[in-house]
């Protein structure tokens, strides 16, 4: 299973509450998606800027790789996923 979170102002839920529960639950993969570059920056960096997390579960525990800019997402469950982190930013928005 795949789960996607936005993160919004109530962005410690995201990293912290659900981030634990998911991995409890065995969830395989969870996007974390900080468009607006909300999350603390031990979670998004420093500067702050857009980021998505991808978690991946190994052995119970979530390895996080992070992807901004133009980086390509790489992800377990979609392996032939070919989106950048700012398509996914951008999506939806007027062009």
């Amino acid at each position: 299973p795949l789960a996607i979170e936005i993160v919004s102002t109530n962005w410690r839920d995201d990293y912290h509450l659900k981030f634990a529960d998911y991995e409890e639950m065995g969830i395989a993969e969870y996007w974390i998606i900080d468009y607006a570059a909300l999350g603390g920056r031990n979670f998004i960096g420093n500067p702050k800027q857009p980021t998505i997390s991808v978690c991946n579960l190994v052995d119970g525990e979530y390895q996080i790789s992070k992807f901004q800019n133009s980086d390509r997402l790489i992800s377990q469950i979609f392996p032939e996923l070919n989106l950048t982190a700012n398509q996914i930013f951008t999506s939806g928005l007027p062009n």
